[in-house]
């Protein structure tokens, strides 16, 4: 029909256009295309189009390869789990506690905090359900601390502050702490709090926990379902039909897609619109900026306690047990117990090349571990990238090149490194940043890159996770995900080192041991005057500066792509970005 009314229109005009003609033209062609809609639909669309538009589309380059919050050991297993399961309460980005399970934030004013500070009740929501129509209640409270508190199950979820949780009633819960406990959200709020069905789990508490089936196909009371998940690729979820706003759900089908890299996953939803959302765009400035220009999508940024770090081993990861186990306490590392080159290998560091080349506005170079909130920012360090006073560092402490072979030696060990991080753009940038500085003083250093999803994978089998850390240096991003960093802090005490005895399911994966940090944090544990609390923090975190436990490089933001046809996503750095995934809206 457009041809005939072309050809119509240039016969009459002797193949000229006038504006009339052309306006003439663009109203009976949208006339035309209106009338052949489904009535139903905007003028365009059909059937295909509709649900493509009640799809929503997450691309997650490193994907989920688990769905128990409680088994799993990296950011991505957590943005699953979140989709499906909630905890009793989280915090916002302004730091306000926001219900989920719990009907109303306890406080000392409705007798939720106990003024002894040695426990915590929680009035919980009635009515709620499972995702199989199963009520929910305190029982299910209780069987998760069970399930977590388990040294059988091999859970990450610490339990170090926590005496016991027990039920009240049916809808009451009341968490029992060891000692006087500050930081009375420590259990079950946010991200690291998910409640866990006791009619589901309840076989599976023990040794057998990572057999469960609902680790791959969960089932929650958040707002959705999962109906199909292939671990390290993509998780569908629908509608929970039992989900308390299951009338105010927009989405009818969540695909978390994993696979790509970040850039790919930018460019999916900033250019070429093929995704919804990128998690986790760790991606270069200038990359970022011309991707943005297409003008189809924004950045979602949220700077909370994440710092991209790292970390020095203080192990020998060449060494091995009888057993096979290396990087173990029994045999230190060959030169990073000397406390000298520890320091000297935090003067080769260009934090402000790395952080303004390839972070930009997304990230800052930082000389602390412990960056948010505020509060708690230590004024007592900085950083300095010197690659002389590196060099009379490694001299001082006898690492010097004897046999003319461009490598520092010492006692016939030459001075090698292994590097490892994982598979990202701006990673490998940083990495080569580091080795070119390392090789200027005489360090030979080999770059080791693992897949996402095996180096921040729970797998006690595979020796390329970040809890083994068989290498010299690791580098990845984490912080902490709470207000309180209480508990962030407690990953540096000796009893959280990361070894076979425990399935390598503990945090410390430098295998830093130092009485003296484990002292303040223990203070810090039981200290009630904010300010003195807020002071030991400080002396935590300056005593791992001052050891060179772990190098600090940038401050990050979290950082995703958002299409503009989404609307209602709301990042808090307390939580999953997937936290409010029921608010979220298509245009």
């Amino acid at each position: 029909m457009n041809n005939l009314l072309l050809s119509a229109l240039r016969k009459k005009n002797g193949n000229k256009f006038s504006l009339g003609n052309i306006f003439l033209l663009s109203l009976i062609n949208i006339l035309f295309l209106t009338a052949c809609s489904s009535p139903n639909s905007p003028p365009g669309a059909n059937s295909a189009d509709s649900a493509t538009n009640k799809t929503l589309r997450l691309l997650y380059w490193q994907a989920p390869t688990i769905l128990n919050p409680h088994l799993a050991n990296g950011t991505k297993d957590f943005e699953g789990s979140r989709i499906t399961y909630e905890p009793l309460a989280s915090y916002d980005k302004d730091g306000k506690l926001i219900p989920f399970l719990a009907a109303e934030i306890p406080t000392l004013e409705n007798g939720g905090i106990a003024k002894d500070g040695k426990s915590v009740t929680w009035k919980l929501k009635q009515g709620v359900k499972w995702s199989d129509g199963k009520p929910f209640s305190s029982a299910d409270v209780v069987f998760t601390y069970k399930f977590f508190s388990n040294p059988e199950t091999g859970s990450s979820t610490t339990t170090e502050l926590l005496k016991s949780v027990e039920a009240i009633d049916d809808y009451t819960v009341k968490i029992n702490f060891k000692d006087i406990n500050p930081d009375w959200s420590v259990a079950f709020v946010g991200e690291n709090g998910m409640v866990l069905p006791k009619h589901i789990f309840e076989k599976y508490n023990g040794a057998n926990a990572r057999e469960a089936p609902a680790n791959l196909k969960p089932v929650g009371t958040g707002p959705y379902k999962v109906v199909e998940f292939k671990p390290g690729d993509i998780v569908v979820f629908e509608p929970n039909k039992f989900f308390r706003e299951a009338d105010k759900l927009f989405f009818e089908r969540v695909e978390m897609k994993g696979g790509g890299d970040a850039t790919s996953a930018a460019r999916a939803v900033l250019q070429t619109q093929d995704a919804d959302y990128g998690w986790n765009i760790q991606v270069e400035a200038p990359i970022l900026k011309q991707l943005q220009a297409s003008g189809k999508g924004k950045l979602a940024s949220s700077f909370g306690g994440s710092v991209e770090r790292i970390l020095l081993n203080f192990t020998d990861p060449n060494q091995a047990t009888p057993d096979g186990e290396r990087s173990s306490l029994k045999f230190p590392h060959p030169f990073f117990r000397d406390k000298k080159v520890r320091q000297a290998f935090s003067y080769i560091i260009d934090r402000d090349n790395i952080s303004q080349r390839l972070y930009g506005a997304t990230g800052n170079a930082t000389a602390n571990i412990l960056v948010a909130p505020d509060i708690y920012k230590s004024p007592n360090n900085t950083y300095e990238f010197n690659l002389k006073k590196a060099a009379a560092l490694l001299d001082e402490a006898g690492w010097k090149d004897s046999n003319g072979k461009g490598i520092r030696d010492k006692n016939g060990t030459e001075m090698k490194v292994v590097f490892q991080t994982s598979v990202n753009p701006v990673r490998q940038k940083t990495q080569e940043v580091v080795k070119q500085a390392l090789t200027s003083v005489g360090v030979d250093v080999e770059l080791k890159n693992i897949d996402g999803s095996i180096f921040f994978s729970n797998d006690p089998a595979n020796p390329d996770t970040i809890s083994h850390f068989y290498a010299d240096m690791e580098m990845f991003t984490t912080g902490n995900t709470n207000p309180d960093p209480g508990i962030y802090l407690r990953r540096w005490t000796c009893d959280q080192i990361s070894q076979k005895s425990n399935n390598w399911t503990r945090q410390n994966y430098p295998r830093y041991c130092n009485p003296k940090y484990d002292k303040l944090w223990k203070q810090s544990t039981t200290e009630l005057n904010p300010e003195k609390r807020r002071q030991l923090f400080i002396q935590m975190n300056d005593l791992l500066i001052a050891d060179v436990v772990l190098i600090p490089v940038v401050a990050r933001a979290d950082v995703s792509a958002v299409s503009n046809s989404l609307v209602g996503v709301d990042l808090t750095p307390w939580d999953a970005e997937t936290w409010n995934i029921k608010d979220w809206r298509r245009k």
